[in-house]
C-alpha cells in the first residue's frame, strides 16, 4: 500500500482554492472523487483550524484519537480488514448494503442521543445518520469495492446541527473506494445491484431506517423497489461470524470501559444513597468522568423489592435502610460496553439471610465464570445449566423447597450473553457454540425471591445479581469488570 498525502494536505488545498464555476470542472473533480482506490491513513498532524468532520478525528481531537485511529481505539487498517472479511464471505459478484442508524426524534426538533446502527459502524467507523455504505465483491477474488454514501457538506444546515464530513472525507478519512450523496442513492445503489449475483442486507427487515431513502414513501417499499428482481439475503449472521470474536483492540475497549465502569461502582458503594435517581446520577458522571464517552444503557437501580424486576429502570424511588440495592449499569468506550450487576446492602452491612444468600449467589457466579475458557469446551447454554444446578443445590441449603418449577421462579433469566458493540451483542447468535478465545460475554445469575409463603419468610422479598463481563480465553476467562469489588468483606469496607 503506497503511502498518501494527508487528509488535512487534502482538503486545505480545497479550502484555499476558489470555487470554480465551470460547470465541465466541477462535473470532472465530482467523477475524480472515485478513481483512486483507498487503503491506508494518513498520520501527519496539520493544521486543521478550516476543517470539521462529523465526529473526531485525530488532527481535530487528539487528546481522543491516536494518529491513524478512526475510533478511539481501532484503526483505518482494522476497519478495512474487517470489510475484507465481509468481502470474502460473500459469493462471488456478491454485495452487502448496511444503513446507517438515522436520527430519533423525541417530540418536535428535540432528538435522542444518536447510536450509531452497530454493524454499519463495526464495518465503517463511520459515526453520523443518513449514510449507506455497500460492499461489492468481485468475481471470486479477494478484490472489492467499499461504497460510502453519506450526506453533502452544506453550510446552512452545519450551523444549525453541526458539521457533517461530507463525501471527500469519506474517501479520505474513511477511505471508502468511491463515495456518493446519499441524495441520489435512488440513482447510485441500483446499478451496484443491478451487476450482484446476491444481495446481503438487513435494511428492508428494521424498522426506522432512514427517511433519506426518500420524502414521501416508506423506505422499506423504496428499498424493496431498488432489490426488485435480486436475490435478497440476510446479513446478521455474516456479520455476526466476523463480529463475535474480539480482536486485541476490541478486548483492549472493553477492559477500558469495564476498568471504569467497576471503579464507578465501587466509589457507589462507599457511600449512603437514599434515592434511586440520585445513584443513577452518580455512576452517570463517574463513568463519564472516569473517560467512558456514555453509559452502555439505562441503568436498573433497584431498591429493596425493585430488584426483583429484572429490566426496572423507573429508579424512582427511596432506598430503605435494612435494604439491599440492585444496580445494574455500564459505560461504553469507543462504541464498546461494560456490563456489570452488583447487590449491596444499602447501610453497608448485610443482615444475616442477605449475608447468606448473597455469598450463596457469588460462589455460584465465581464457578460459572471459571468455566468461561476454550479448554472448558462448553458453551452459553451449558454454563447456564451448570450454573442452574448450582444454585439448585446451594438454594437447597438454605432451606428453600426447589420442587416444581422453583428454579424457574427464583432465577427466570438466562446465566449470559455476548457482549461487544452491543449490551446483547450479536443478537441471533446461538449460545449452543463452544466458547473459543475472543468471544465476550456476561455470566450473571440471579436470585429473586417473591414475597408469598412458598419461601423461607427470612428470604422473602430479597434480590441479588452478580454479574461480570468476561473476555474467554485459552486456559483462563479474562474478568473485564474486576474493579468493581463483590466479596462481602471488601463491600462493607468500604463504609468503615
Amino acid at each position: 500500500m503506497k503511502p498518501r498525502r494527508s487528509v488535512f494536505q487534502k482538503l486545505q488545498q480545497v479550502v484555499a482554492s476558489a470555487p470554480s464555476r465551470c460547470a465541465p470542472c466541477n462535473a470532472l473533480r465530482q467523477a475524480c472523487r472515485a478513481t483512486q482506490v483507498r487503503r491506508t491513513y494518513a498520520t501527519v498532524s496539520v493544521s486543521a483550524a478550516d476543517l470539521q468532520f462529523g465526529q473526531p478525528v485525530h488532527e481535530t481531537h487528539p487528546h481522543l484519537l491516536r494518529p491513524g485511529e478512526i475510533t478511539p481505539g481501532i484503526t483505518a487498517q482494522e476497519y478495512a480488514d474487517r470489510r475484507a472479511k465481509l468481502a470474502a464471505s460473500l459469493p462471488a459478484n456478491g454485495v452487502a448494503v448496511l444503513a446507517s442508524a438515522d436520527t430519533k426524534y423525541r417530540s418536535g426538533v428535540v432528538t435522542y442521543e444518536f447510536h450509531q446502527e452497530p454493524n454499519f459502524l463495526y464495518l465503517t467507523g463511520f459515526n453520523e445518520p443518513q449514510s449507506v455504505a455497500v460492499i461489492q465483491r468481485h468475481g471470486s477474488s479477494s478484490e472489492y469495492t467499499f461504497h460510502l454514501f453519506v450526506r453533502p457538506k452544506n453550510i446552512k444546515e452545519e450551523q444549525w446541527d453541526g458539521a457533517v464530513s461530507g463525501e471527500q472525507a469519506a474517501l479520505d478519512v474513511f477511505n471508502a473506494d468511491e463515495s456518493g450523496d446519499i441524495n441520489r442513492l435512488s440513482s447510485l445503489l441500483p446499478p451496484i445491484i443491478a451487476g450482484a449475483s446476491e444481495v446481503y442486507t438487513d435494511i428492508a427487515r428494521a424498522a426506522g431506517y432512514g427517511s433519506f431513502f426518500g420524502n414521501h414513501d416508506a423506505p422499506t417499499n423504496q428499498f424493496q423497489t431498488i432489490l426488485k428482481g435480486s436475490k435478497a439475503n440476510p446479513l446478521k449472521p455474516l456479520m455476526n461470524e466476523i463480529r463475535v470474536i474480539k480482536s486485541e483492540a476490541e478486548i483492549s475497549n472493553m477492559r477500558l470501559a469495564g476498568k471504569v465502569s467497576g471503579r464507578a461502582f465501587t466509589n457507589a458503594m462507599r457511600c449512603r444513597w437514599s434515592k434511586e435517581k440520585d445513584l443513577a446520577a452518580f455512576l452517570d458522571y463517574d463513568f463519564k468522568i472516569g473517560g467512558c464517552e456514555t453509559t452502555a444503557y439505562p441503568p436498573v437501580i433497584a431498591g429493596g423489592r425493585n430488584a426483583s424486576i429484572i429490566h426496572y429502570i423507573r429508579n424512582n424511588d427511596v432506598l430503605k435502610d435494612g435494604e439491599l440495592v440492585l444496580v445494574d449499569a455500564g459505560g461504553e468506550y469507543g462504541g464498546y460496553i461494560a456490563d456489570i450487576t452488583r447487590s449491596w446492602p444499602v447501610n453497608g452491612k448485610f443482615s444475616g439471610p442477605q449475608k447468606d444468600l448473597y455469598e450463596a449467589i457469588l460462589r455460584v457466579q465465581r464457578s460459572s465464570v471459571s468455566l468461561c475458557r476454550e479448554s472448558a469446551n462448553l458453551t452459553l447454554d451449558k454454563i447456564h445449566h451448570i450454573t442452574e444446578r448450582g444454585l439448585r443445590d446451594t438454594l437447597k441449603q438454605l432451606g428453600f423447597d426447589m420442587s416444581g418449577d422453583a428454579l424457574q421462579v427464583l432465577f427466570p433469566h438466562h446465566v449470559g450473553h455476548y457482549i461487544g458493540l452491543d449490551v446483547h451483542d450479536c443478537p441471533g447468535y446461538p449460545r449452543t457454540i463452544p466458547l473459543r478465545n475472543g468471544h465476550c460475554v456476561t455470566i450473571e445469575p440471579g436470585i429473586y425471591v417473591p414475597d408469598d409463603e412458598r419461601w423461607p419468610a427470612h428470604f422473602r422479598g430479597i434480590g441479588i445479581r452478580i454479574e461480570d463481563s468476561v473476555c474467554v480465553q485459552e486456559d483462563s476467562p479474562l474478568i473485564l469488570t474486576t474493579e468493581a469489588v463483590k466479596e462481602v468483606v471488601d463491600i462493607e469496607a468500604l463504609r468503615e
